[in-house]
């Protein structure tokens, strides 16, 4: 926070706990209890410790004269090749106006009116605005003082926290040609990515068509000068980036993600099994993505390619060695460490079965007796083992319970946080109990909770802040 700002008696927005710098470019300005990115952080974990005391109030709603202008449509009513129905939506990154939290603002773009905007989050009111030449549908990125964003046309931008002046703009893509897209001229290089700030770089991707060409590139941060730069001819970029210490994650649209090195823009693989989509989320570098056409998450361990674990949901958050799972009409608790390491020992002892079994079938009639009867013994107690371990894993659910919520899950301290259209609802992360709800307007995509508040983004355009009696007191 600029020393300005505090002798203005801004320091409501510092919740009352010990402060943590967690990003550093220049002089550091964010803190714990902010919420300065999409899903909070560059791992788009969803999860912060900021704890929001219960009853909750609405004290303010924006409101857009028209709702977001989604990039795509929604999903096909069945896949008949395939023969797959009821499709997820795998394309749902800019349904809501997603915010970011720093310093007592809130900031998010505008798929409708080209702008980024500045809201005081106590009050609502509009602090500033910023126009692009295009639609901004990604949430921006809030590091050291300045906020970091992303447009349809073409550039990542640098602007002041305080007043929206800029710094820097840098154009992604190799000129600036622009096209018809959802009724508007764009850059053929749109940046689809959101913008990942972390040590002093920024990174973003741009351009949707691999026949034009996609460029993954890094950025000196408070410069703009361009340090990397990495070509994709294959897949498209769309979705919000992640970054691990050592990697950066970039989300294919409908296809599954693609994994890079952070130091130089080195492609490393693109994630095997599963389905695509843009939702996704690191700890650590493993990695969960989906929901692919079924309404699958799948699971990565580090460094590894092959899903380890799947899940039929909609949204994860992972936390504290567990993990809390969305699905069409619940919501519910893993030991994830357990269950993580059942599902690798599953997943060698299923390998090693089918290795036997195709010995079996393959050569079954040229084997001694002695040894054909070795290897089906060996059969049934793999096979047993895979029951055992079935169970094992079915036990690591430790709760369970009804939610009719089911878009959108955030974790805030103890509080499971869950959007569904028309309602929010929360839960305590220790036993399931429902803990408070509301009604908002529209469906919930977007979540974020800072400084005793919560913000509900929906797609007719709203954004609904919630707050703690005390803290709507202090507005």
């Amino acid at each position: 926070m600029r020393r300005d700002d505090m002798m203005r008696g801004e320091w409501w927005a510092l919740a009352p706990c010990v402060l943590a710098i967690v990003i550093t470019v220049g002089e550091a300005t964010t803190f714990a209890s902010d919420w300065p990115a999409y899903g909070h952080d560059s791992a788009r974990s969803g999860a912060t410790d900021e704890q929001l005391e219960f009853p909750l109030d609405e004290v303010w709603t924006y409101r857009s004269a028209y709702p977001p202008i989604p990039a795509w449509p929604g999903p096909a009513k069945l896949d008949g090749y395939n023969k797959v129905y009821d499709l997820s939506d795998r394309m749902i990154f800019d349904k809501a106006f997603q915010v970011a939290v720093v310093d007592g603002r809130v900031f998010f773009g505008s798929s409708v009116d080209d702008q980024l905007h500045c809201l005081d989050a106590a009050t609502g009111d509009s602090r500033w605005t910023f126009f692009t030449e295009g639609p901004v549908r990604l949430a921006p990125t809030v590091a050291a003082g300045r906020v970091y964003v992303g447009s349809d046309d073409g550039y990542v931008y640098s602007l002041a926290t305080i007043d929206g002046a800029m710094h820097w703009k840098h154009r992604g893509g190799p000129s600036d040609l622009r096209v018809p897209g959802n009724g508007r001229l764009i850059s053929l290089w749109p940046i689809r990515s959101s913008v990942v700030v972390e040590e002093g770089k920024a990174y973003a991707s741009a351009g949707v068509f691999p026949s034009e060409t996609v460029y993954l590139f890094e950025l000196d941060a408070l410069t703009g000068k361009e340090t990397w730069r990495s070509e994709m001819n294959d897949l498209p970029s769309q979705g919000y980036m992640l970054a691990s210490s050592s990697k950066l994650y970039v989300p294919a649209g409908r296809e599954r993600p693609v994994v890079f090195d952070r130091k130089n823009g080195k492609r490393l693989y693109q994630v095997k099994g599963g389905g695509g989509g843009t939702y996704a989320l690191l700890t650590g570098d493993d990695l969960v993505y989906g929901p692919g056409k079924s309404g699958q998450l799948s699971a990565t361990d580090a460094g590894h390619t092959d899903q380890v674990a799947s899940f039929s949901g909609n949204a994860m958050v992972v936390a504290h060695g567990r993990s809390y799972l969305l699905d069409a009409k619940s919501v519910s608790m893993l030991d994830r460490t357990r269950f993580l390491e059942l599902a690798r020992e599953r997943n060698s002892t299923s390998g090693e079965r089918n290795t036997i079994a195709k010995q079996v079938k393959e050569k079954g009639k040229s084997l001694a007796k002695e040894e054909l009867r070795a290897l089906r013994e060996r059969l049934g107690k793999l096979g047993d083992t895979l029951d055992r371990l079935s169970r094992e894993m079915a036990a690591c659910e430790k709760w369970r319970v009804p939610c009719d919520a089911s878009h959108l899950l955030i974790v805030a301290g103890s509080t499971l946080f869950a959007g569904g259209d028309g309602k929010v609802r929360a839960f305590d992360t220790d036993t399931g109990r429902e803990l408070w709800s509301a009604t908002v307007e529209g469906g919930v995509y977007g979540l974020a909770a800072a400084h005793s508040r919560l913000f509900v983004s929906t797609d007719r355009g709203a954004i609904h802040c919630f707050a703690s009696r005390a803290a709507g007191a202090g507005r």
